[in-house]
């Protein structure tokens, strides 16, 4: 049975690979934040320290937590390569238990001093935990796993951080015994984390050669710029360093929203964190479904697009709200005039669990495994300076005058920005929403056998031409970027065109046209077998143009030869587009094509079939024709050939 044949992301958690991983992950985050937010509550409420205003004790605990993510990443990163990742992780497990410890002794002598140390500490161990957490996975999921197990770990994180800020905050409170059972349940979650982490499978060690730098600035600089060398990943790490950045302003600025603007408690603002962490867990498991268990970065502009829309939207929705007196959670609900606030709320970061998911499945699956850790270090190190920075400008903007609705205002434009400003340098991402959409909402798109194509390798896919979009749906059906030789009247199309040359899609001409562009199509299909990618032709040279199955040109064999003579073999898999012929983008009988849009109604199925790999056989497209002819076939006759 392959590693995938399973019915849902939930079903990891049967599975030693994935579930003592997920439960230790899940017992630090709660952790952490148990121990963070009962410390808050010590210093803000129960403790009078006169070198510690409770007006900086949150800030000045944040700030250590977040420390040594910029001063260890870099370390941990190559830590995480050199060695054993499930040594790793029972390394950092040991010491969360000598930190918590420490704590606890903290905890019941009530000594601040001793608190901030283990509140620093504690950055570190997950300073440390990081990139493990994200190395360790694209080594023992598959790539059709990797969305759903992002989107179970990233659900799981943020319901830890809200269990555990809720467990802190109501066990510190307990009369006379708050601060012994929070001392208790620390140590008890680090013992748990421990024990659940002895289950976890061995994972051998990617880079175990390699010579650790201490020094964190020079290792910190050269992991940015081992990050910056493969550009679609670098600016992937960005996207998700804005995420965060936008994340950080909504959760900074609850306590002052609920209470300034919803005019709520302090039960009120626990709520928006119960809502916002609701809306993330959801958005983050919804990837699976919506991407169809492959790793579809096609899901970042709508997230990014629900992200603006719905931040705006919580500006005019709070902006009329009026003044009263302070109110508690029934009340607050019962008001009708605060469920839009609510969901808002909910889908902005229903929308952000789309957005980021995704991109943390791209970063492990293109970066190289030999380096994976310490890009995921770099990543950490610009998520932390993001946040820094996030609290930075909000302060700035909230000194200037502008509301806390404002603020959300200003940062759903900004992001807007942002993302459009990401898109258009990375397009894949543009071009796999287009994909997305064509697929999903305008057919109803069925593949099968789409576990023939290689996730890894240079590869040449061969398909029917049938219509207009045929290289939209092919790149729907992939999980990888597929370069296209196409014929260069389509770039002629409106809209069309322009996408098909933002997927860098190679224009080929007939020789005794443009001998020139002829030459320079099969130069540069060439380079892009070289380089190890994805490269797809339509042998029958156009699209077909009464619905059946055209002779293939010679082009095909030209391609494959010349790889060979390089000492290239690429696989040549073939592929059927089905029922998509006298659709809207199809030619119809009398030739034309995108004249009647709902000439079959909406929502069509459709479907393309993939089949294993041609042998490395001469080749000859009339055999090669017969492969994707037999493709067309309904399954039963397939299965009978």
């Amino acid at each position: 049975m392959p590693a995938h044949d399973h019915p849902n992301q939930f079903a990891l958690l049967g599975q030693r690979r994935f579930a003592p991983f997920f439960w230790t992950q899940f017992a630090g985050a709660a952790n952490d934040n148990l121990f963070k937010f009962a410390f808050t509550v010590l210093v803000t409420y129960q403790l009078s320290v006169s070198w510690l205003p409770p007006s900086l004790a949150g800030l000045v605990i944040g700030a250590l937590f977040i420390l040594p993510f910029l001063l260890f990443s870099a370390t941990a990163g190559q830590l995480t390569d050199k060695f054993d990742k499930t040594r790793m992780i029972r390394f950092v497990k040991n010491l969360e238990i000598a930190i918590m410890l420490g704590a606890a002794a903290g905890f019941i002598a009530g000594s601040v001093a001793l608190l901030l140390l283990c509140t620093f500490l504690m950055g570190v161990h997950s300073t440390l935990f990081g990139p493990v957490k994200f190395a360790y996975m694209p080594q023992v999921l598959s790539e059709r796993e990797l969305t759903g197990g992002n989107g179970m770990v990233e659900m799981g994180t943020f319901v830890a951080i809200l269990l555990g800020n809720v467990a802190g905050g109501l066990l510190v409170a307990l009369p006379g015994i708050g601060h012994t059972t929070v001392a208790v349940a620390c140590i008890g979650l680090a013992l748990l984390g421990r024990g659940v982490a002895q289950f976890i499978p061995a994972v051998p060690a990617t880079d175990p050669g390699l010579c650790i730098n201490w020094n964190p600035f020079t290792e910190t600089w050269r992991n940015l710029k081992l990050a910056h060398g493969n550009l679609v990943v670098f600016r992937s790490l960005l996207g998700i360093s804005w995420m965060w950045f936008f994340g950080a302003v909504f959760l900074s600025q609850f306590p002052s929203f609920a209470k300034e603007v919803l005019h709520g408690d302090a039960h009120v603002a626990s709520l928006l964190l119960v809502v916002f962490s609701v809306g993330i867990g959801t958005g983050s498991l919804l990837c699976e479904v919506l991407s169809r268990r492959h790793v579809e970065i096609g899901l970042v502009p709508l997230g990014a697009i629900g992200m603006s829309v719905f931040a705006i939207d919580l500006y005019f929705a709070s902006r009329s709200l009026p003044t009263a007196e302070v109110m508690g959670l029934a009340a607050f609900v019962a008001q009708s005039a605060h469920w839009r606030v609510m969901a808002d709320l909910a889908l902005l970061s229903l929308f952000a669990g789309l957005y980021s998911v995704p991109m943390y499945a791209l970063i492990q699956m293109r970066s190289q495994p030999s380096h994976r850790a310490r890009i995921i270090a770099a990543n950490n190190i610009l998520n932390a300076l993001f946040m820094i920075g996030s609290s930075l400008i909000a302060g700035a903007l909230l000194g200037a005058g502008l509301t806390v609705p404002q603020v959300f205002l200003c940062t759903g434009i900004a992001n807007a920005v942002v993302a459009f400003y990401i898109f258009l340098l990375v397009p894949e991402y543009l071009l796999r929403f287009v994909a997305w959409v064509v697929s999903r909402l305008v057919y109803r798109f069925k593949v099968q056998g789409d576990e023939h194509i290689p996730t890894t390798g240079a590869a040449v896919l061969v398909c029917n031409h049938v219509s207009f979009v045929d290289a939209i749906l092919l790149m729907a059906a992939s999980p990888r970027p597929i370069r296209f030789l196409m014929d260069y009247r389509i770039f002629k199309v409106p809209v069309l065109g322009w996408l098909f040359r933002l997927a860098k899609a190679i224009p080929i001409a007939p020789q005794k046209e443009d001998p020139q562009a002829y030459q320079a199509a099969f130069d540069a299909a060439a380079q892009v077998l070289r380089e190890g990618d994805l490269l797809a032709i339509f042998p029958e040279g156009g699209i077909t143009r009464d619905g059946q199955l055209q002779e293939f040109k010679g082009g095909i064999v030209k391609i494959v030869e010349r790889a060979r003579a390089e000492g290239i073999d690429p696989p040549i898999i073939p592929m059927a587009l089905t029922n998509l012929w006298g659709s809207f983008f199809s030619r119809i009988e009398r030739g034309a094509a995108m004249v009647r849009p709902f000439r079959r109604g909406m929502f069509n199925r459709i479907g393309l079939n993939v089949g294993p790999a041609v042998g490395s056989e001469p080749l000859q497209p009339a055999l090669l024709r017969e492969q994707v002819a037999a493709l067309l076939l309904p399954s039963q006759k397939r299965d009978k050939l």
